[in-house]
């Protein structure tokens, strides 16, 4: 019962500050999206959003929390991109400066499929915790300063130079050390 009444008002919440974006956040002369922001008005907290749509939708929130932790540990280490959006779009790109398929950090980048979110309800939500991500530093440290994360069912082979710190949901945390 308590776990349903929690549930129940993380769904208000969510619901709350997804109209509360819409009615305040958005200026008027800018495409909206679902949640009530969009990639002009809020290009960071978009880009994150886009990232958990598409490597979590479908996955445990904490997963989802720790895909956008996995993001903002790389934009704070030296060693990648200092903004998110570099950060999601990291990746090879050919001698024309277009990105080589299946050659980027975070695989549906370019994978050759459109980037544009077709589950309203997914969108809304990854929408929604990017939000609350982004804007008020919620839920940081989950995956303990991790930087790369690969899914259960493959073994990438830069795996085994890097530090396990743990898994949640269908994906596995590592970092340097």
């Amino acid at each position: 019962m308590k776990k349903l009444l929690m549930n129940a008002l993380s769904d208000v919440y969510n619901i709350c500050l997804v109209i509360v974006l819409a009615v305040l956040v958005t200026p008027a002369s800018a495409q909206t999206t679902f949640a009530g922001y969009s990639e002009d008005s809020f290009p960071e907290t978009y880009c994150m959003a886009l990232n958990i749509y598409y490597e979590a939708r479908g996955s445990s929130m904490a997963d989802q929390i720790g895909v956008s932790d996995v993001v903002l540990n790389r934009v704070r280490d030296t060693r990648y991109p200092d903004t998110v959006c570099a950060v999601v779009k990291q990746g090879r790109q050919d001698s024309n400066g277009n990105m080589v398929r299946n050659a980027c950090q975070f695989s549906w980048y370019c994978d050759g499929k459109a980037d544009s979110p077709q589950d309203e309800d997914a969108w809304v939500s990854a929408q929604t915790l990017a939000w609350r991500i982004m804007k008020f530093e919620e839920f940081r440290g989950l995956t303990e300063g991790a930087t790369h994360y690969h899914a259960h069912y493959v073994n990438p082979r830069w795996a085994r130079d890097l530090t396990l710190t743990g898994s949640i949901g269908v994906h596995k945390f590592y970092r340097w050390d």
